[in-house]
C-alpha cells in the first residue's frame, strides 16, 4: 500500500486560501443567478436591491475584500482518502490554525464565542472550525469551505416526521419554515434541504445542500423536480430582495437525501443568504 505524506503546514495554507477566497469572491453560479434574477424582477425596488447586491460583490472581488460584513462561522466539508498521512501536525489542528490565520491576516470578523450559554467569551480568531469528514479512496484530501453567517443560520429548522406525513408534509414544513424566516436571512435565500437519516445526519445533509453549486439539481428527477416546484413556491411569498417585496426571494432550492428509518422521515431546512459563500479545492 502506497502511503502519501502531507505536511500539516500545506493544510494550514490550503485551508487559510480556501477562507480568504470564499470571503472575497462569490461563486459564478450565485453572480449568474442573481444577474438573472434581476433581470426577471418584476419590482422596481427589487431591481435596485438585486443591482447593488452585485456591485458590492464584484467591488468585494476587486478589492478583496469581505463580501458581507459577517464572515460567518467556519465549516468545512473534507473527504480524506484513506491513504494519507499528515506530518508534522494532526489534521485537526492544521484546518483550525489555517482558519485562524485567514481570518486574522484577512481582516474577516470573529464571531466564534466559547461557551453557547454561560461565559460567551469571543475566541479571537473565529476557531474551532466545524469539520465533517468523510474517509474516502485514494490518496488526496478533497476540501470544501465556507462561511456561515448566522442572520440566516438562525432562521433554519429541523423536524423528525414520520412517513405518514408524506410528500405534502415534506413541502408543507419547507415552505413553512421559509415563510416564518421571511425578510430576517437577507434574501434572495439559497435554501438547502436533508431528508433522510437522523436526527444530526439530516441537519448535516441540508448544510451540505447550501455548499452545492445552485445550477445543479439532484440526480434523482424526483428530487431535481422538487426542488424547482419548491423554487417556484418560495418565490411566490413575494418577500423579494432584502424582504422589501419583489418575485425574488430565492434564487436556489437544493436537496441532499439519505437512508431512513423505516419509522422515520426527518427534514432540516438550512437557509442561506445570497452570500453563498464556499471554496473548494484538492490537495
Amino acid at each position: 500500500m502506497n502511503i502519501r505524506q502531507i505536511k500539516a503546514e500545506t493544510v494550514t495554507q490550503t485551508v487559510k486560501q480556501l477562507f480568504l477566497d470564499c470571503n472575497y469572491f462569490i461563486g459564478k453560479d450565485i453572480m449568474t443567478a442573481l444577474e438573472n434574477a434581476r433581470e426577471n424582477e418584476k419590482s422596481k425596488v427589487g431591481k435596485s436591491v438585486l443591482t447593488q447586491i452585485i456591485e458590492n460583490d464584484k467591488l468585494a472581488a476587486k478589492e478583496e475584500v469581505p463580501l458581507c460584513q459577517d464572515t460567518g462561522m467556519a465549516i468545512l466539508f473534507v473527504e480524506y482518502g484513506d491513504k494519507v498521512v499528515i506530518e508534522d501536525g494532526s489534521f485537526e489542528d492544521a484546518v483550525n490554525e489555517g482558519v485562524r490565520q485567514a481570518y486574522k491576516d484577512g481582516y474577516l470578523r470573529k464571531s466564534v464565542v466559547n461557551d453557547p450559554v454561560f461565559d460567551r467569551l469571543n475566541t479571537k480568531d473565529n476557531t474551532p472550525a466545524i469539520i465533517h469528514t468523510r474517509i474516502v479512496k485514494g490518496d488526496k484530501i478533497k476540501i470544501t469551505a465556507g462561511g456561515k453567517g448566522f442572520g440566516s443560520e438562525n432562521m433554519s429548522a429541523i423536524k423528525m416526521l414520520t412517513p405518514s406525513y408524506g410528500i405534502e408534509g415534506v413541502k408543507k414544513f419547507i415552505l413553512d419554515t421559509v415563510r416564518t424566516a421571511g425578510p430576517n436571512p437577507c434574501p434572495p435565500i439559497v435554501v438547502g434541504v436533508g431528508i433522510g437519516g437522523t436526527f444530526e445526519r439530516c441537519a448535516q445533509l441540508a448544510k451540505k445542500a447550501t455548499f452545492r453549486a445552485i445550477d445543479t439539481h439532484n440526480e434523482d428527477e424526483r428530487y431535481a423536480k422538487l426542488e424547482d416546484e419548491l423554487l417556484e413556491s418560495i418565490n411566490k411569498m413575494g418577500f423579494g430582495p432584502a424582504g422589501l417585496g419583489g418575485t425574488t426571494t430565492a434564487i436556489g432550492v437544493n436537496i441532499e437525501t439519505s437512508p431512513t428509518h423505516i419509522a422515520g422521515m426527518p427534514v432540516a431546512v438550512n437557509i442561506c443568504c445570497h452570500a453563498a459563500r464556499h471554496a473548494s479545492t484538492e490537495i
